[in-house]
């Protein structure tokens, strides 16, 4: 009981914040809304936005994961992904557009994490949704590392098409790597497990699978990995 008062009550408390930060931000109040992103990235992680955006997913978890239940490490994750945003929000105002791409990025690397985790749940309403992410970031390039996630992600929901287009904007980093054509193969032998239904929901019929499949074969044998 302990333990579910305390997560409320931080949830709680987050919500406010975030209404504070919301109200700075439709009154153009940035210094305002600045302060209050800096005061919750300090009760969350003890650290700036700027100082959070730098550092690994592996030692942001490891900084929330002190001391705390492995619930809230999840919400703190998910309100840390919501504070980026914000935090990103404010930087594009401003015309930082360097840094509000990587608090952009950083918190849809947070958010895929979570979500990567475990049995898919619902995400508290604070906490943007992976395509408002996506579309913040639309003007930005991609690292490979967040193509990846992306990719996972699309393909764990379901959406293989949207895999599928990650995965041909991950081999455009470099066609000639073996080890990513590898990755390419294995993608679409486990699309061929799912059932016709799955990839035609998915928009991915069997037939483009498997044609996709043959293709990357052949080219990986012949040597012609530039058709791809």
């Amino acid at each position: 009981m302990i333990r579910r008062d305390y997560l409320l009550r931080m949830i709680e408390e987050f919500i406010r914040a975030m209404a504070r930060i919301n109200a700075a931000k439709k009154g153009q109040q940035w210094n305002e809304a600045t302060g209050e992103i800096d005061q919750e990235f300090a009760r969350l992680i003890g650290a700036g936005p700027d100082a959070v955006s730098r550092l690994s997913e592996t030692e942001l978890l490891a900084r929330l994961m002190a001391d705390e239940p492995t619930q809230a490490v999840r919400d703190k994750t998910l309100m840390l992904a919501a504070l980026l945003k914000e935090a990103g929000d404010v930087a594009a105002a401003q015309g930082e557009a360097e840094e509000s791409h990587a608090r952009y990025a950083k918190g849809l690397h947070l958010l895929l994490y979570t979500l990567g985790r475990g049995e898919v749940f619902e995400c508290p309403e604070f906490v943007p949704t992976v395509e408002v992410f996506v579309h913040a970031l639309r003007d930005a390039p991609l690292s490979l590392r967040t193509r990846v996630l992306l990719m996972e992600h699309y393909e764990r929901c379901g959406e293989f098409a949207r895999a599928e287009d990650e995965w041909y904007a991950i081999l455009e980093h470099d066609r000639q790597n073996a080890q990513m054509l590898e990755f390419g193969v294995a993608f679409y032998e486990r699309l061929l497990r799912h059932s016709d239904a799955a990839l035609a929901a998915g928009n991915l019929p069997r037939a483009e699978v498997e044609q996709a499949l043959a293709d990357l074969k052949q080219a990986m044998t012949s040597g012609h990995r530039h058709s791809l």
